[in-house]
């Protein structure tokens, strides 16, 4: 189950590829001025997280109205991360979980991923959705255990309304 609302979020130190090269981004180092809004998703250029990813693209400057960081976390390495960004339009922050710490961590790496069609990978993130406020604290926490069901950006959205 993943960790719930009032829980103190797990900081991590994540690989992005920045314009020079690997950089890293530490959750605790983006608090502090709004909130941060997590979204974990299986796997890079795959038809639900791409769909995902360029409708949160499409509405950044919402979230920054709401005083919000997009990150977008997944286990694919950083060079395949920004080879989707590119190919798709992708706007948000990608951060790698390639060891999958991370979605361990929030408690939502799947024991075996799609077993019924023979991928059986071990710690690949779920579908989830967390929104931690500016002080580290989980606000808000959605986990599916479909990777075909995306998170509810409506109530994100309000969530992320209260907070600012």
């Amino acid at each position: 189950m993943a960790l719930t609302v009032g829980t103190t979020a797990p900081d991590f130190e994540l690989t992005t590829l920045g314009a020079e090269g690997p950089e890293v981004v530490k959750l605790s180092e983006q608090l502090g001025e709004g909130s941060v809004l997590l979204l974990f998703v299986p796997m890079a250029f795959t038809g639900v997280c791409t769909t995902e990813f360029c409708s949160v693209t499409s509405e950044l400057s919402e979230y920054a109205d709401l005083n919000a960081k997009v990150f977008g976390i997944s286990g694919d390495n950083p060079f395949a991360q920004q080879n989707w960004k590119e190919k798709e339009g992708i706007g948000i922050n990608l951060l790698s979980d390639y060891e999958h710490e991370v979605a361990k961590a929030y408690d939502v790496a799947y024991d075996s991923f799609l077993p019924e069609k023979n991928l059986h990978m071990g710690g690949v993130p779920k579908r989830s959705a967390f929104i931690v406020d500016k002080d580290g604290v989980i606000q808000y926490a959605e986990s599916s255990d479909s990777p075909g069901d995306l998170p509810n950006f409506d109530a994100i959205k309000a969530k992320l309304g209260e907070l600012s």
